[in-house]
């Protein structure tokens, strides 16, 4: 039996792990449809294919954990953005042809610039 979504919607998310500070965001396309007897049900694809609800029991790209912050699409990528943006600046140490420290990343980094004042 084919399926043929009755409406289909686009949503995009941003997430981040609590766990281990991985950020990334994913866009659906969610088809609602009725089942033959009448039931309502949705189904979720990512890049066209089918996949569980992001928002029942997100889990880490990264580390698998199960801890994961849902947020509106943009956030992450505008946080890496930010992160970017100021580590391509060179610190005064190193104008001086000193030499730049490893940065270990963590949430805190990728959310700072939405923290309020």
């Amino acid at each position: 039996m084919s399926e043929i979504a009755e409406t289909t919607a686009h949503e995009a998310y941003a997430f981040a792990c609590m766990r281990c500070g991985y950020g990334w965001e994913q866009a659906y396309e969610i088809e609602h449809h009725t089942d033959a007897s009448g039931q309502a049900f949705v189904v979720y694809k990512a890049d066209g294919d089918r996949v569980p609800s992001p928002l029942s029991a997100p889990t880490c790209l990264n580390c698998g954990g199960h801890v994961v912050r849902i947020m509106r699409a943009g956030r992450v990528s505008t946080a890496q953005q930010w992160l970017k943006d100021h580590e391509s600046k060179p610190a005064p140490s190193e104008q001086q042809g000193g030499v730049k420290p490893e940065h270990h990343w963590h949430l805190s980094d990728l959310l700072h610039p939405f923290h309020r004042k």
